[in-house]
């Protein structure tokens, strides 16, 4: 497995760097057979340190937690526990999920843009036009999976919503998460 662990102006020293490599492949050891890469970010707010990690399974599926402490070793135990927990709640369906697939998800690209907000300065002006301003332009990578396999991504990633290709319709789905606590899903029919 890949590690990069970095610190946003922190020095992540080799004692931190050890106990993340050796606690992560132990949490991940039980879940998972193959996990193919982690990114660990730690950071500051005020007197907390944070810890954010990311790690890419084989699957395709990827597991995200996010933790603070006033101790760093603490900020990346917490995370790790979350992690813990999430793939413990998945242990089953990601083992199933990776003896029913031969490779890997097949993933196909799509651009991703953040737009400006809006500016309300209270004024009844309209704007001079309705074409939002890109203020920046990523890759986004866009998951081949079935609707319960997209539901467990949403999960492990505690992301909002996941756009994904639906593999028994080959139509560009959404799940998301409702307020109501339950989980929606868009399919929309083709025209034709």
């Amino acid at each position: 497995m890949r590690y990069q662990i970095t610190g946003k102006q922190i020095d992540v020293g080799e004692s931190l760097q050890q106990h993340v490599k050796d606690e992560l492949a132990a949490i991940i050891g039980k879940y998972s057979e193959r996990p193919t890469d982690a990114l660990v970010v730690f950071s500051r707010n005020a007197h907390e340190h944070v810890c954010e990690a990311t790690v890419h399974l084989s699957t395709g599926l990827t597991a995200q937690a996010k933790a603070h402490a006033t101790d760093i070793y603490a900020a990346f135990d917490s995370c790790g526990e979350k992690m813990e927990k999430q793939l413990r709640r998945y242990k089953r369906r990601l083992k199933n999920h990776h003896r029913d697939r031969a490779g890997p998800v097949e993933l196909s690209g799509g651009s991703s843009y953040i737009l400006a907000a809006s500016e309300d300065t209270g004024e009844e002006n309209e704007p001079e036009s309705l074409q939002p301003i890109i203020i920046a332009e990523t890759e986004a990578k866009i998951p081949s999976v079935s609707v319960g396999e997209a539901v467990m991504q949403m999960e492990l990633s505690n992301a909002p919503l996941v756009v994904f290709r639906n593999e028994s319709s080959d139509g560009l789905n959404v799940v998301y998460r409702r307020d109501d606590g339950n989980i929606g899903w868009i399919d929309p029919k083709s025209s034709g």
